[in-house]
């Protein structure tokens, strides 16, 4: 089976990502994309985001969301593991399961590759980047300009993806879902058991 492997810490899953990967993968001919969420340790230190969702709320997050796109696939691979896999291992352990597989990374993980990434050079000439090309980044420039990423075009497909996602930000909805936990938090104490949650009433 032909799919993208698309990584990352989706604190929370947004439209954007659901919305760019089924765009990509449709663009590339690909049945399936799979979600693989990375650990919270990762994120947290690795990364230095603020604050990241649960191993076990991220992943459930993706499952809900799958359960009405039948090409997603959502994968607990490497959250189950005890510290965060590499993507190259990630690759080839869902290769020997069968999948014909491309990683799939926004523009904005290109000038990260060289030096951040570990084992490009495998990833591109074994399975290949789908690199989407995220709001008004330059991508052929950015690569062209970039003489170790011009050293791996070969391996690179580019996709120039449309403006509808182009003001999504993770950060901005895990903005808002907090505040809406911490307003939730507060009416528990405000109003009567039987009203806690209000969907039915705002």
């Amino acid at each position: 089976m032909r799919a993208l492997y698309y990584g990352g810490a989706f604190n929370p899953p947004t439209a954007a990502h659901i919305g760019l990967a089924d765009y990509v993968r449709k663009k590339l001919g690909y049945e399936k994309v799979i979600f693989m969420p990375s650990k919270r340790h990762y994120i947290e230190g690795d990364e230095g985001k603020d604050y990241a969702f649960s191993d076990e709320e991220r992943y459930a997050m993706l499952q809900k969301i799958a359960a009405n796109h039948p090409w997603m696939i959502v994968s607990d691979l490497e959250i189950r593991q005890a510290e965060q896999p590499r993507t190259y291992n990630t690759l080839c352990k869902l290769r020997e399961q069968g999948y014909e597989l491309k990683l799939l990374i926004g523009s904005d993980w290109l000038s990260g590759l060289e030096h951040i990434w570990l084992h490009v050079p495998e990833i591109v000439s074994e399975f290949g980047i789908a690199v989407m090309a995220r709001a008004d980044d330059a991508v052929e420039e950015m690569i062209s300009s970039d003489p170790y990423l011009s050293a791996l075009r070969s391996g690179l497909t580019v996709v120039e993806t449309p403006d509808t996602w182009k003001n999504a930000s993770a950060s901005k909805v895990r903005a808002k879902m907090m505040e809406i936990r911490r307003l939730q938090d507060e009416l528990k104490d405000m109003v009567p058991e039987e009203l806690c949650g209000m969907k039915d009433y705002i």
